[in-house]
């Protein structure tokens, strides 16, 4: 991948033999190999064993859950907050694993609504909880810094499984929760 990233500069019309830029390949490469890390990844090993038999069966809501990924269009970051909910049948996961599922599948090259629907498909799948439902907002650079260059615009997409899907009052009751303002005062 240096080799690359080297001929990449001189397609830019840099000098890779400058002195600020001597180490960029080493250090692009293991950037992007950090950035795409979730592709070695398996979000189902990350759930595996960390369900906790506790008889609850109402809704837990974790949000404001900070991610980056890269847009698959133009590897151009893309970060924001997932708000993620499932409602659990008596056995509830660790609540570090809902974070852990965001990055794994936010280290890959993405688009936000393919993120959002495969965070949710899998803990549906792992935890086979009543209902999931996941929430993303997210700014995108590709619209902040080229293109359209708009500053302030941000994307939001949901992915609602089970009981979210089919109560509206599940689901505006997460809703509800997740526009309310938390300990960070978002």
């Amino acid at each position: 991948m240096e080799d690359l990233i080297h001929q990449v500069l001189v397609e830019l019309g840099e000098d890779p033999a400058r002195d600020g830029l001597v180490k960029t390949p080493a250090r692009v490469s293991s950037a992007l190999r950090f950035l795409t890390k979730g592709y070695a990844e398996d979000p189902k090993k990350v759930i595996n064993g960390a369900l906790f038999d506790v008889g609850h069966d109402e809704m837990v809501v974790c949000k404001n859950i900070d991610f980056f990924s890269l847009c698959e269009h133009h590897m151009l970051p893309f970060f924001g907050w997932a708000h993620i909910a499932y409602i659990p049948r008596g056995k509830v996961v660790g609540l570090s694993k809902l974070a852990r599922v965001t990055e794994i599948f936010a280290r890959r090259l993405q688009v936000q609504e393919r993120l959002t629907r495969e965070i949710a498909e899998t803990l549906m799948s792992e935890l086979q909880p009543y209902g999931v439902a996941v929430v993303m907002e997210a700014t995108h650079l590709c619209m902040v810094m080229r293109g359209v260059e708009k500053q302030n615009a941000i994307t939001t997409t949901s992915s609602m499984l089970g009981e979210f899907k089919t109560n509206p009052a599940t689901r505006a009751e997460f809703f509800s929760i997740v526009q309310s303002k938390g300990h960070s005062g978002r």
